[in-house]
């Protein structure tokens, strides 16, 4: 008789499986990060916290950095849901890309060691990390609004670099957006400095909005 394959021994158990084990060891590697920053984030510490061995760990990350990078994704991810859950409802483009960035920063702050350790990895780390791009894309569909194309605010169609006066216009849009998600990088640094408030990034980021993003 054929023995009944096992779940465990399914290509999508085993799919799922790596992807438990790789949320788990985000999981883990954000709540040290939360307490200590980077520093508390010592590889054998996350591996032990999210229960895999140390060799099991360097398979899914090579190094601390990619650890890092990975637990940037997970945060985007989280504020990619809130906002399509709760798209900003300013009427002018500008203002819904600020309720964006801002949505950000309160999400940030709500764990400083954390948000700390984030930046730190987006201006120090040598491993390649899409951020720019995703905030950008996030940016991209808030500005649109609610009625823009669901395609709007990813690659054009003519390829990555667009095509025409069409991909032309796309390519500056998408500057002008990176420029404004820089300046809020820089703002976050500040404010975990304890130079600036919330109240004062948000101004900041209207004013630098409506001069960077007025023909949206």
């Amino acid at each position: 008789m054929t023995a009944e394959p096992t779940a465990a021994s399914h290509p999508g158990a085993r799919s799922r499986g790596q992807h438990q084990r790789r949320k788990r060891i985000i999981q883990a590697a954000a709540a040290l990060a939360s307490r200590g920053g980077v520093e508390a984030m010592q590889m054998r510490t996350v591996a032990e916290r999210a229960g895999v061995a140390l060799g099991t760990l360097y398979r899914y990350f090579p190094s601390k950095m990619d650890l890092v990078v990975a637990v940037v994704g997970e945060e985007l991810d989280l504020l990619e849901g809130s906002l399509e859950r709760r798209p900003p409802r300013s009427s002018a483009a500008p203002r819904r890309a600020v309720e964006v960035l801002m949505r950000a920063t309160r999400g940030l702050m709500r764990e400083p060691e954390l948000a700390d350790a984030l930046i730190r990895s987006l201006l120090l780390s040598d491993v390649t990390t899409d951020f720019g791009d995703r905030m950008v894309g996030l940016l991209s569909r808030a500005a649109a609004g609610p009625a823009a194309d669901p395609d709007s605010g990813g690659p054009d169609r003519h390829g990555p670099d667009g095509g025409g006066a069409a991909g032309a216009a796309d390519r500056e849009r998408r500057l002008l957006l990176r420029a404004l998600s820089s300046m809020w990088v820089m703002e976050m640094i500040e404010m975990l400095r304890g130079h600036t408030t919330n109240e004062e990034i948000q101004a900041r980021l209207e004013v630098a909005a409506d001069r960077l993003l007025a023909g949206f």
